[in-house]
């Protein structure tokens, strides 16, 4: 049988860039999808910092005129073979050289030259996939120009399109000029109502959900969500059109670089059979940030952005009783200006208990992940979350808000049963919260055998992308029979 051809595209991707959780799925997905018998390519812009960084190892693959709508411009595209997946990298130096990836004035601009050179590649190389898999905003638009702009050619008119939401939150709302300028389409296709949104306004993301053959988004409760008034962010009711193509594939973690058993980042390595090693990291952490050491503690660890999305609101007003506790709390993350203060407050306030790091620091949210035995993820809404599989998978018990992935991924503790793989709470208010947490500190304090009975459960959880990706590959086929 002839192999599959999958062409990814999204706006970041590992192990190149990252600013969130859709680098850490474009980084790992297409290497399992390779590993299980597909051609799998990703198309990325090449930022500043990959410029200063990976140009030098990049292989030249060719250049090429983009012209749509305003769009007048030379594109060139390099490549490199990372895991058997080869990833191309558009060039552009005024659009994607800058100190941030998004929040520009001209992200319109940006992104439809990112995916009208992404077509233009795909010409220049004579590739054209079974699939494309477009991720977010940044990529929505592609189905839709695969189908009207490029429909010139029967190679672009025959791929088929899957479109997955990770965010529905950002969803490329534009002034309605650029449908013209950055997509270079007729301003018809915002009277007939196919591009408009909003009024005077387009969205790249409607346009993927309206175009694809299938939808997805990264967990089966937050697909349901997103049909919602709540969770649907003004686009339930487009979603409700595509209701019977929409789907949820949780998310799943990159073994080669989260596993406790040989993550170089961590002080003593460990796996189930030598649980009381991770005791070590925990030690070590403390050390680190001044904490008194103690291998008893309950640790609380969160390695997260620090916004009203991830929950940390409820946690501030709640902070000063969850610190009377036999506690330590290690922080990594930044954010919001009124959470990062807080954050300093309890610093300065506890400085035996509260531990504060701003920004974000690779090898030590490993040792976070490592050290902790209770980590925190109170979000508000949570397409999938990652965080809490790692911590599953590294022995410390997620505490989550019961929303999207969080719900989907770990199962609240049951005192009568013993099963579990972490603790849950279903309010969206504080007190909710703090009575959950006060259950994770009793069975740890009290009663230490269901504590690694939860503890066992997690760490055998299969939290890896082998069951997600069959589900997409079980995808690619059904679209392209």
């Amino acid at each position: 049988m002839t192999k599959k051809t999958v062409l990814f595209v999204a706006s970041e991707g590992l192990p190149f860039i990252k600013t969130g959780g859709l680098a850490d799925v474009i980084g790992s997905l297409p290497k399992e999808l390779v590993h299980q018998g597909l051609d799998v390519r990703v198309v990325l812009p090449l930022y500043l910092k990959m410029a200063i960084n990976n140009h030098d190892d990049f292989d030249y693959m060719a250049s090429f005129d983009v012209r749509a709508g305003d769009i007048q411009t030379m594109a060139n595209v390099y490549s490199q073979v990372v895991d058997g997946v080869t990833f191309y990298f558009i060039e552009h130096r005024q659009y994607f050289e800058r100190e941030e990836l998004y929040g520009y004035d001209d992200d319109a601009m940006r992104f439809g030259f990112f995916q009208h050179a992404t077509c233009r590649l795909l010409e220049a190389l004579n590739f054209f996939p079974d699939v494309i898999h477009s991720h977010d905003w940044h990529a929505a638009a592609i189905p839709f120009l695969c189908r009207t702009f490029y429909s010139y050619r029967d190679e672009f008119r025959s791929i088929k399109h899957v479109f997955t939401i990770h965010n529905l939150a950002f969803q490329g709302i534009f002034n309605e000029r650029y449908l013209w300028s950055a997509l270079g389409m007729d301003h018809g296709y915002y009277r007939d109502g196919t591009a408009r949104f909003y009024d005077d306004c387009i969205s790249f993301m409607k346009l993927g959900i309206l175009y694809a053959d299938k939808v997805t988004t990264v967990s089966e409760t937050y697909a349901q969500e997103i049909l919602t008034e709540e969770f649907g962010e003004n686009m339930q009711h487009v979603l409700e059109l595509r209701r019977h193509d929409l789907l949820g594939i949780v998310n799943g973690i990159d073994y080669d670089t989260w596993n406790s058993k040989n993550d170089h980042y961590l002080v003593k390595n460990y796996d189930l059979a030598s649980i009381s090693d991770k005791k070590a990291n925990k030690l070590a952490l403390q050390a680190q940030f001044g904490l008194p050491q103690d291998e008893n503690v309950i640790l609380v660890g969160i390695v997260s952005r620090l916004t009203w999305q991830k929950g940390f609101y409820l946690m501030t007003e709640v902070l000063s009783h969850l610190l009377q506790a036999h506690v330590q709390f290690v922080i990594l993350g930044n954010g919001e200006e009124d959470i990062e203060n807080a954050f300093h407050h309890f610093k300065s306030a506890y400085p035996e208990k509260f531990a504060f790091y701003r920004g974000y620091n690779e090898p030590l949210a490993h040792q976070i992940y490592a050290a902790s035995d209770l980590f925190l993820m109170p979000s508000m809404f949570e397409p999938c979350g990652i965080s809490q599989l790692i911590s599953m998978h590294y022995g410390t018990l997620p505490l989550v808000r019961e929303t999207g992935g969080l719900r989907d991924t770990v199962r609240p503790y049951h005192m009568e049963s013993k099963e579990g793989t972490g603790f849950s709470f279903g309010g969206k208010d504080a007190f909710s919260m703090k009575q959950v947490y006060d259950l994770a500190l009793e069975t740890y304090y009290e009663r230490p055998d269901d504590w690694q009975k939860l503890v066992e459960q997690a760490m055998n959880l299969d939290v890896s992308w082998t069951a997600s990706a069959n589900r997409y590959i079980h995808l690619y086929q059904e679209i392209t029979q």
